[in-house]
């Protein structure tokens, strides 16, 4: 279990890195996006984000077990 947390978190980090890395102005454009959507709107894309993160690792796992 603890194994499979690092490695999320691992491969998140990596994945932002890679983002903040290759394209640091897009990522302003996109924090400028985001404080002009409403709240609720970005609650919503969280909430879209964090259901599709656990299908992943839930397909993952049940794929490689």
């Amino acid at each position: 279990m603890i194994k499979t947390i690092f490695l999320a978190i691992g491969l998140v980090l990596a994945a932002e890195g890679l983002v903040l890395a290759l394209a640091p102005s897009r990522v302003e454009d996109m924090l400028a996006a985001l404080r002009d959507m409403p709240v609720e709107t970005r609650r919503l894309i969280g909430l879209i984000a964090v259901a599709a993160g656990t299908l992943a690792i839930w397909l993952a796992k049940s794929a490689f077990a």
